[in-house]
């Protein structure tokens, strides 16, 4: 007597990839964003021409309360060159971009201090600022 073999089907598994690029989406958004100070006021100054510099890897900024930011998260003064030199670490010249954000109201006794200490720790110092608007664009 002759039993009949089980024919299987070789399928792949779309629910399982479904599921684990669903995974992957979520973790690249949630790390996209590592440095958020976006709940932080500040009116950044203007100039006719800007250019972009790409991605920093700190960010320092001073609000409209004057207060000083690193990364989003309030620091002291007196603190802020050596967490800016741990937060580069051993990174080459040329990748050690630090932004600085300073509300257009600032006097330099609040932005410089911000200035000596990104340099103290061997940060390449880009200030962010907006472009001027056309005036006719106001009218």
């Amino acid at each position: 007597m002759k039993i009949p073999r089980k024919k299987f089907d070789a399928d792949v598994p779309s629910t399982a990839m479904g599921d684990i690029a669903f995974l992957l989406l979520i973790f690249f958004v949630i790390l996209a964003r590592a440095v958020d100070d976006s709940h932080l006021q500040w009116k950044p100054a203007t100039v006719e021409e800007v250019e972009s510099t790409g991605a920093a890897i700190a960010s320092v900024t001073i609000d409209s309360d004057m207060r000083l930011f690193l990364n989003g998260k309030e620091i002291a003064e007196d603190k802020l060159a050596d967490a800016i030199e741990v937060l580069l670490g051993d990174l080459e010249p040329g990748k050690r971009k630090v932004f600085l954000k300073a509300d257009k109201e600032a006097k330099a006794r609040y932005f410089q201090p911000a200035i000596e200490a990104i340099s103290m720790a061997g940060g390449d110092l880009v200030h962010v600022l907006n472009r001027e608007e056309q005036k006719a664009a106001e009218q």
